[in-house]
């Protein structure tokens, strides 16, 4: 029986309309880091590009490519659950 890890995290990249969304939702978070950083501290959008990026990355890659598409969404997994940890220890560290 294949475990539940197994067939979410390295199942086949889900192919190109996928991951168009994650690099337009990265570009959206960039552009929303521009805007409001000369007035806030926002490096948590920076931090949410990348894993929207790494996402698309993970997303965009060939059918046979399974085991580093399964990297790239692990590596978003702990990216995005760090910032996560990082708000509820040290939220002044996060939004400033």
């Amino acid at each position: 029986m294949p475990s539940l890890i197994d067939e979410i995290a390295f199942s086949e990249p889900s192919g190109r309309g996928h991951s168009i969304v994650m690099f337009a939702s990265a570009l959206v978070f960039l552009g929303l880091y521009g805007y409001v950083h000369a007035d806030t501290s926002a490096e948590w959008l920076l931090v949410m590009a990348g894993g929207n990026v790494l996402s698309g990355v993970a997303e965009s890659l060939p059918a046979d490519r399974r085991r580093a598409a399964g990297a790239f969404r692990i590596a978003v997994v702990s990216l995005l659950l760090c910032l996560v940890i990082a708000m509820v220890v040290a939220p002044d560290l996060v939004v400033g």
